[in-house]
C-alpha cells in the first residue's frame, strides 16, 4: 500500500510530496519550525490541546510569597502581574506553556530592567561549559545577529529527552506519526472534493487508433476545464464515440478514512493528556460525562504542568534575586475541581479526632492561638 507522506529536506523552504512504498516512510523531522507549521498551525486537534492547556494554566490565580515569614514577596508578584510593557501575566503564562509543549523547551529572560520575556525556542541555543556537564551560557540569534546571555538571566523549562543532555522533548514531536496521518487523510478528503468528490480515473480509447500528443493535451484540458473542482460536482460527463471513462482506485468509503482520522486524532489527544471529548473527537469515551473528563484534564494534565512551572520558576526567582521565596498557584479558584474541594473541605469538618489547627493546617491556614483542643 502506498502512503503519501510529507517530507522535508534540509531547507524549509523546499518542501515536497514523495509517495513511499513498504520501505521506511519519511515523517516530519523533530525541528521547531516543522513541527509549528505541521502541527500547531494545520492541525486543529493540536492547536485545541495546546491552547487548552496553556489557557487553563494561565486562568489560574498566581501569586509569591517569601517562604520565610509567608507573607508575599510584593516586588516579584508585581513582576510577575505585568511582565512587561506588552503583556500580562495571563498572556505571558500562555505563551510560556505554548512554546513548552510545542517544542519541549521554554525559555525566559529577565532584562536589566527586570522585565520577564518568552523568547522563540528555535532561536536561543545552550552553551555548555568545558566539560559539557553543566550550562554555561546560552545564545539569542535573530536574523544575523548573535547576542550572549549568562545563566542567572534565562530560566530554561524542558522536558525529560532521553537523548538529549540540552533540550527537552516535546508532546508534539511524539505525536508526530499521528499528526502526519491526520493532516495527509485531510488533504486527500480536499482532494476528492476538488476532483468532483470522486477519485481519479482514465479516459479509454476504444478504437485501435491512438490519440496524437496535440488531441491528448486538448482531451486534458477540456475534462479539466469543464469537469473538475467541487463547482462542477455532479455534472453529466460528455464523451464522444470510442471513448470510456473508468474510476481507478478506492471510494473513501472503502478506505475508512473517516475512522483513521479519529483513530489519529485521539492518539494525538492522548500524547498532551487531553481527554478526547474535550477537543471534540467523535468515539466512545472512557468518562461517563463530559463533568468527569474535565476533572480528570485538570488533576492529571494541568496541574502537574503548572506544578512543574512553579517550582522551575520559584527556584529560577530565588537564586537569581537571592532571596527565599516560592510561586503559588490558588487550585482553590479553579471551577473544574469545586466539588473534589467540597468534599474534601466536608471530610476535614466532620474528623472528630482532629483539633481545629490540625484541620486548618491540612486546608492551608494558619493555626490560631489556644485552639489545640478538638
Amino acid at each position: 500500500m502506498l502512503n503519501l507522506l510529507r517530507h522535508f529536506s534540509a531547507k524549509k523552504e523546499d518542501v515536497f510530496f514523495t509517495y513511499h512504498g513498504i520501505s521506511d516512510p519519511q515523517w516530519t523531522p523533530g525541528r521547531y519550525d516543522a513541527l509549528s507549521e505541521e502541527g500547531f498551525q494545520k492541525n486543529v486537534f493540536v492547536f485545541r490541546s495546546v491552547n487548552l492547556i496553556a489557557r487553563g494554566i494561565a486562568s489560574i490565580p498566581v501569586s509569591i510569597r517569601n517562604t520565610e515569614d509567608k507573607n508575599e514577596d510584593e516586588f516579584l508578584a508585581n513582576m510577575l502581574k505585568k511582565p512587561n510593557e506588552s503583556q500580562t501575566k495571563s498572556s505571558f503564562l500562555e505563551n510560556l506553556t505554548s512554546y513548552l509543549l510545542i517544542s519541549g523547551n521554554a525559555f525566559v529572560h529577565c532584562n536589566d530592567k527586570n522585565e520577564l520575556h518568552c523568547l522563540r525556542t528555535d532561536r536561543v541555543q545552550v552553551v555548555p561549559n568545558r566539560t559539557k556537564t553543566a550550562v554555561d551560557s546560552y545564545t539569542y540569534c535573530v536574523d544575523s545577529s548573535r547576542f550572549y546571555i549568562g545563566k542567572q538571566d534565562i530560566l530554561h523549562l524542558k522536558f525529560f529527552n532521553p537523548l538529549n543532555d540540552w533540550y527537552g522533548f516535546s508532546p508534539l514531536q511524539a505525536a508526530s506519526r499521528s499528526i502526519d496521518q491526520h493532516n495527509e487523510m485531510s488533504k486527500h478528503n480536499i482532494s476528492i472534493l476538488q476532483n468532483g468528490g470522486r477519485p481519479s480515473g482514465c479516459l479509454v480509447v476504444k478504437n485501435s487508433e491512438n490519440l496524437t500528443d496535440e488531441q491528448r493535451q486538448q482531451l486534458r484540458s477540456d475534462i479539466r476545464n469543464a469537469y473538475e473542482g467541487s463547482t462542477n460536482a455532479g455534472r453529466v460527463m460528455v464523451l464522444e464515440g470510442g471513448l470510456e471513462w473508468k474510476e481507478m482506485g478506492l471510494s473513501p468509503k472503502d478506505l475508512d478514512f473517516n475512522t483513521g482520522k479519529n483513530i489519529a486524532a485521539r492518539e494525538i489527544a492522548q500524547a498532551f493528556g487531553v481527554p478526547p471529548v474535550l477537543i471534540g473527537i467523535k468515539g466512545e469515551s472512557t468518562f461517563g460525562s463530559y463533568k468527569e473528563a474535565r476533572l480528570h484534564f485538570w488533576e492529571d494534565t494541568v496541574i502537574p504542568m503548572a506544578e512543574f512551572i512553579r517550582l522551575e520558576f520559584g527556584n529560577w526567582l530565588s537564586a537569581r534575586f537571592n532571596r527565599s521565596v516560592e510561586m503559588i498557584f490558588d487550585l482553590d479558584a479553579i471551577h473544574a475541581l469545586m466539588s473534589e474541594r467540597e468534599n474534601l473541605w466536608n471530610k476535614i469538618s466532620n474528623a472528630d479526632f482532629l483539633t481545629l489547627n490540625e484541620k486548618r493546617e491540612i486546608l492551608g491556614y494558619p493555626p490560631i492561638k489556644g485552639k489545640n483542643t478538638i
